[in-house]
C-alpha cells in the first residue's frame, strides 16, 4: 500500500471531508439545502473575517494580511500551498471587497460561496450594513464585475469529482463512514497509522501483518514467544520459567473501554487560534494536519479513550489513562467507537467497526454516549426529527443485543442520559465570540442565527433564541434519558451488566466552579456547542465518584476502573495476606508468591515474609502507637483499634494502609472490603 503522507496531498479534500462530517447530524433529508453549500458559506465568511482582522491587528494591507496567513500554515498536506493558490485565484476580488469596506457577509456572497435561494431568508454573521442589502451586494458585483472568476465559483464543482482524486475520496469516506482504519493491513481493525481512524481511535496493532495479534485479547500461551495483544508483555523470566504475562497479569482481571458515541466522544475541536488573529502565529497550525485527517475530532484527548495527558491543566484522567495506571496489563486496550453526527438512529452503520470476540478477548466496558443527535438536528423545524421514546428503545434494544453477541462474559455497559442543553443558550448567547473579540462585532448568538439559517446548525433545538424550543428540545432529551433509565432497569443480558447514569451537568458545573471557573468555559469556544476537554475528563471524573448507582454491581465496576479489583478468591487471598502483615497477625506462607513480591518493596514486610513462622513483635509492626482493647477489644485488629486515638494529625486510615503496603488507595478501600468489615455500613468511616 502507497504511504499514507503520500496520499494526503490536497488539503481541500480533507477540508471538504472534515466540514461535510464536523458536527451536523446526519440525515437523509433532500428537501434541504445542500450541505456542503452551507458549511462552504462558513468556511469563506471565516477566512476572510480572518483576513480581514489580521490586517487590523498588524496594520498591513489586506495582500500582505493573506501572505502572514498563509506563512503561518504547515506544509503537511500541501496546506500551506493550497493556501496561495487560494490567493492567486480570489486573492485580487478579495483586495477590491475588502479595500471598499464590505465586510465578510457581503464579500462570500458577492463570490458566490454564500448564496440566498429564491424563498430563503439572508444569513449573514455578522450585522447588515448601513444600506440596503440589495444596494450594497449590486455595489460589490460593480467592483468586481469584470472578473473571470465568478465564472469558477458558480460551477458548484466538487473536489472529489476530479478522476485524480476520486477513488481516494471513496476510500476516506468508506473509513469515515463505517469508523475503520484506512491503513489496515491485516484487516483486524487496528492500525500503526495515527490518524484516519488509526491508533488515536483504538490501541495501536503492533503487528499489523497477523490479524490474531491486536490490543485486548487474551494472551495466546501467555505470550511466551510473542506479544499476541499489544500490552507490551511477553517472553519467560529466565529465573523461574514463568512466562511475564502469566506473573504480571493472571488474576488482574484486564479490561477494555469501549465508546459508542457522537462528536463529543469523538472530541471534536476547533482550535480557537485558528481563527484569533491577535493570537496567530507560527506555532498556531502545526496540529491543523492531525485534525484534518481526524475529521477535526480529538479523539487521543477524549474523557473515555484519551491516551495523552490533559491540554488543559485538569488533573483528572481519562477512563482509560485510569485502567492503564492501575493495572498496565489493559495497555492499549481502547476503543473510541464514535462519529461527528452518530445517533441512535444511525449507530447500526458503524457498530461493526467494534473489535471483540467473546471467546478470544477480555470483557470490557462500554459506554454508550449518544447525547445530543436524537433530538439535536440543523432543520428549520427541529421537533420532527427528533428521536420518540419508542424509536430510541428499539434502535437502543438493537444495539445491546449486537454487543451481547459481541462482548465477552462478564463485560459492562453503561447508557448515558442526555444533557439539558438549555445551558448553551443560558450562558452563550450574549458573550462574544472569538471572531469578535476584536472589534466587538459578533455574539454567540449571532453564530447560532447564522447556523441556523445556513441549516448546519449542530443542534437547531438549543442553539436559538426560540425559548420554547429549546425547552421542547429539553423536555424530548429527559424524556429519551428516562427511556435509557427503564432499559437499564428492566433488561438483563447475558454477557453484561447494564448501567444508567444521569449526564452529570450540574455536578460538572459546581465542581468547575469550586476550582475558580465559570461555567460557559466548559463549552467549545468556536462553535459554541460542544463540551471541551476540560467538560469531557470532569464528567468522566465524575462516573468514578457517582452514588447513582448503590449497589454491588456498581461497586465492582467503579473497582475495575479505579483498580481492577474485587473481592474474588484470588483478590481476597492476597490482601488479606497484607492485612494479617500489617495487624501484627501471621502472614501466610502459602500467598500468591508475585503479589508477595509486590510487597516486598516495604523493608518491614518484607522482613516478615522472609520469616518462617511469620510473627514480629507487635511494637515493631505498628511504629504509631496502636495498642490493643480488652474484652471485645481483642477481636479487632490492633492497628484498626489504635489508629483513631494514635494515628499523627492529618494522617488518614487509607494513607496509612498505603505507606504500610506500598499501594494505592483504592487497594486499600477493597482490603478493607475484602478482610476487615465485609458488609459493614460503618465502612465509610474508616475511609474518612
Amino acid at each position: 500500500m502507497q504511504s499514507p503522507w503520500k496520499i494526503l496531498t490536497v488539503a481541500p479534500l480533507f477540508l471538504l471531508l472534515s466540514l461535510q462530517s464536523s458536527a451536523s447530524p446526519a440525515n437523509d433529508d433532500q428537501s434541504r439545502p445542500s450541505l456542503s453549500n452551507g458549511h462552504t458559506c462558513v468556511g469563506c465568511v471565516l477566512v476572510v473575517s480572518v483576513i480581514e482582522q489580521l490586517a487590523q491587528v498588524h496594520n498591513s494591507t489586506v495582500q500582505a494580511s493573506m501572505e502572514r496567513l498563509c506563512s503561518y500554515l504547515p506544509e503537511k498536506l500541501f496546506l500551506k500551498t493550497t493556501c496561495y493558490l487560494v490567493i492567486d485565484k480570489f486573492g485580487s476580488d478579495i483586495i477590491k471587497l475588502l479595500s471598499a469596506d464590505m465586510n465578510a457577509d457581503v464579500v462570500c456572497h458577492t463570490l458566490e460561496f454564500c448564496k440566498q435561494n429564491t424563498g430563503q431568508p439572508l444569513c449573514h454573521l455578522y450585522p447588515l450594513p448601513k444600506e440596503t442589502w440589495k444596494f450594497t451586494l449590486q455595489k460589490a458585483r460593480q467592483i468586481v464585475k469584470k472578473s473571470p472568476i465568478l465564472k469558477y465559483s458558480r460551477s458548484g464543482s466538487d473536489i472529489c469529482s476530479l478522476p485524480v482524486l476520486a477513488k481516494i475520496c471513496q476510500k476516506i469516506k468508506l473509513a469515515m463512514e463505517q469508523s475503520v482504519p484506512f491503513k489496515d493491513v491485516d484487516s483486524d481493525k487496528y492500525s500503526v497509522f495515527p490518524t484516519l481512524r488509526g491508533y488515536h481511535w483504538r490501541g495501536r496493532d503492533c503487528n499489523d501483518s497477523d490479524e490474531s495479534v491486536y490490543p485486548g485479547r487474551r494472551p495466546n500461551n501467555w505470550d511466551v514467544h510473542q506479544d499476541s495483544n499489544c500490552n507490551g508483555i511477553w517472553g519467560v523470566d529466565p529465573k523461574d520459567g514463568v512466562p511475564y504475562e502469566k506473573k504480571f497479569c493472571e488474576g488482574s482481571q484486564p479490561r477494555g473501554i469501549i465508546l459508542l458515541g457522537d462528536s463529543a466522544g469523538a472530541h471534536f475541536h476547533i482550535s480557537p487560534e485558528w481563527i484569533t488573529a491577535s493570537q496567530m502565529s507560527l506555532n498556531s497550525f502545526i496540529n491543523l494536519p492531525t485534525a484534518l485527517t481526524n475529521e477535526l475530532d480529538w479523539p487521543q484527548l477524549s474523557g473515555a479513550t484519551g491516551f495523552l495527558d490533559s491540554t488543559v491543566g485538569i488533573k483528572e484522567k481519562s477512563i482509560y489513562l485510569r485502567l492503564w495506571k492501575r493495572n498496565h496489563c489493559n495497555h492499549r486496550d481502547y476503543q473510541n467507537i464514535s462519529r461527528n453526527g452518530a445517533s441512535s438512529r444511525n449507530l447500526k452503520k458503524f457498530i461493526e467497526s467494534l473489535s471483540r470476540n467473546k471467546v478470544l478477548d477480555y470483557p470490557a466496558i462500554v459506554i454508550y454516549a449518544m447525547i445530543g443527535n436524537d433530538v439535536c438536528s440543523g432543520k428549520s423545524d427541529p421537533v420532527p426529527a427528533m428521536t420518540t421514546p419508542e424509536k430510541l428503545y428499539s434502535n437502543v434494544m438493537q444495539t445491546l443485543k449486537h454487543l451481547n453477541s459481541h462482548l465477552p462474559n462478564g463485560s459492562h455497559v453503561i447508557l448515558y442520559g442526555l444533557p439539558d442543553g438549555t445551558f448553551l443558550w443560558d450562558n452563550l448567547h450574549n458573550r462574544y465570540h472569538p471572531l469578535g473579540q476584536l472589534n466587538k462585532d459578533m455574539t454567540y448568538a449571532q453564530l447560532y442565527s447564522f447556523l441556523n439559517c445556513l441549516q448546519v446548525s449542530p443542534c437547531h433545538g438549543w442553539m436559538s433564541s426560540n425559548k420554547t424550543l429549546r425547552t421542547l428540545t429539553s423536555e424530548r432529551a429527559e424524556q429519551l434519558s428516562n427511556t435509557l433509565k427503564k432499559i437499564a432497569a428492566s433488561e438483563k443480558f447475558t454477557n453484561f451488566n447494564l448501567f444508567y447514569m444521569d449526564f452529570a451537568f450540574h455536578e460538572i458545573i459546581q465542581e468547575w466552579q469550586k476550582r475558580g471557573g465559570q461555567p460557559w468555559q466548559l463549552i467549545e469556544p468556536v462553535d459554541g456547542f460542544h463540551p471541551n476537554e476540560r467538560k469531557s475528563i470532569l464528567l468522566k471524573g465524575i462516573l468514578m465518584t457517582s452514588q447513582t448507582l448503590d449497589n454491588q454491581e456498581w461497586t465492582q465496576l467503579t473497582s475495575w476502573i479505579k483498580g481492577n479489583l474485587t473481592c474474588d478468591s484470588r483478590t481476597r487471598e492476597w490482601l488479606c495476606c497484607c492485612w494479617r502483615i500489617i495487624s501484627g497477625k501471621r502472614c501466610s506462607s502459602s500467598g500468591p508468591k508475585s503479589w508477595e513480591r509486590r510487597i516486598r518493596s516495604t523493608p518491614r514486610l518484607n522482613r516478615c515474609l522472609e520469616t518462617k513462622a511469620g510473627t514480629e513483635p507487635l511494637r515493631s509492626m505498628h511504629p504509631w502507637g496502636a495498642q490493643g482493647g480488652r474484652g471485645l477489644g481483642k477481636l479487632i485488629p490492633q492497628t484498626l483499634w489504635g489508629l483513631p486515638r494514635h494515628r499523627p494529625k492529618g494522617l488518614f486510615f487509607s494513607s496509612i494502609f498505603a505507606k504500610c503496603l506500598s499501594l494505592n488507595e483504592e487497594h486499600i478501600w477493597t482490603t478493607v472490603q475484602c478482610c476487615v468489615l465485609p458488609g459493614s455500613v460503618t465502612l465509610p468511616l474508616f475511609l474518612k
